[in-house]
C-alpha cells in the first residue's frame, strides 16, 4: 500500500524531484520470511500437489517482494542524476510490483498459507549490493538479466500450474509477466539513455558489466519474442549465453 501511494502521490506532484537523505543499504523486512542463502534453501519439487503449488507461489511471492525495493531502490539511489522520467517510470514499476505481490499474497492464502510461512533466499537483494555504486550496472543486472530471465521461465510455469489444474494462478501469472515485459522495457530504455550520455556501446557495455557483477550464468532456452518486444534484443544477451 505504501508503494502504491508513493506512486500516486509522484504522479499527482505531490513528490519533488529532491532527494535529501541516503537509502539505507538494506531495507525494512518483515520478521518472516527466515532468509537463507540460495544454497540453503529446500527443494520445492516438481510434483503438482498442494504443498509444491504453495512452495512455488510463496517463491514467487517473494520475488515481488523484494522486486518492489528494487524499483523503488533505484529511485532512491539514482534519481537525483537522472531525469524526472526516469523516476516515473520506476515508481511505476514498484507499484506494478506490489500489486503483484498483493496477488500472490491473496492467491497463498487461498491455498492455505501466508508470506513468510517458509523460508526464502536473498539473491535478489545481493544483486543491488553489487550495483549500488553505478546505475548502468543496475539496470544491466536487475531488469536487463534478472526481470529478463523471468521472461524466459515464465511460460514454462503457467504451463505447469495449468497442468496440475491450477488453472487461477496460470492466469495471474500471464498478467504478471506482461507487466513484467514493460519492465524489462523501461530497464532497456534507460540503459540506452545512460550509455548513449557517455557515449558508450549499449551491448559491449552490458555484455561488460553482466561479466562483472552478475554472480551466474546468462543461459538459455530464451524468450526472445518477449525479451524483443522489451528492446533487449540477441546482440545484447547472445554473447554471454553458455
Amino acid at each position: 500500500m505504501a508503494a502504491r501511494a508513493a506512486a500516486r502521490d509522484w504522479r499527482l506532484g505531490r513528490l519533488a524531484h529532491r532527494f535529501d537523505s541516503a537509502p539505507p543499504d538494506r531495507p525494512g523486512r518483515p520478521e518472516r520470511p527466515l532468509l537463507l542463502p540460495p544454497q540453503r534453501m529446500p527443494r520445492r519439487g516438481r510434483g503438482g500437489s498442494e504443498r509444491a503449488r504453495i512452495a512455488m507461489v510463496h517463491a514467487l511471492a517473494h520475488i515481488e517482494f523484494v522486486a518492489i525495493d528494487l524499483a523503488f531502490d533505484l529511485v532512491a539511489r539514482f534519481g537525483d542524476d537522472m531525469p524526472p522520467d526516469f523516476v516515473t517510470d520506476w515508481l511505476r514499476v514498484g507499484a506494478d510490483e506490489a500489486m503483484h505481490f498483493a496477488l500472490l499474497a491473496r492467491r497463498l492464502a487461498e491455498l492455505g498459507s501466508d508470506y513468510g510461512a517458509l523460508p526464502a533466499h536473498d539473491g535478489l537483494w545481493e544483486a543491488a549490493q553489487e550495483t549500488a555504486h553505478d546505475v548502468t550496472a543496475r539496470l544491466a543486472i536487475v531488469p536487463m538479466v534478472l526481470e529478463a530471465r523471468a521472461l524466459d521461465i515464465t511460460p514454462e510455469t503457467v504451463l505447469r500450474f495449468r497442468h496440475f489444474g491450477d488453472e487461477r494462478t496460470a492466469r495471474m501469472l500471464e498478467r504478471i509477466v506482461d507487466d513484467e515485459i514493460r519492465h524489462v522495457a523501461a530497464g532497456t530504455k534507460w540503459f540506452l539513455w545512460a550509455t548513449n550520455r557517455v557515449g558508450a556501446d549499449p551491448q559491449e557495455t552490458y555484455q561488460m558489466l553482466v561479466r562483472r557483477h552478475f554472480r551466474g550464468a546468462v543461459k538459455p532456452p530464451f524468450n526472445d519474442s518477449a525479451r524483443s518486444q522489451a528492446g533487449l534484443t540477441r546482440d545484447f544477451y547472445g554473447p554471454l549465453a553458455g
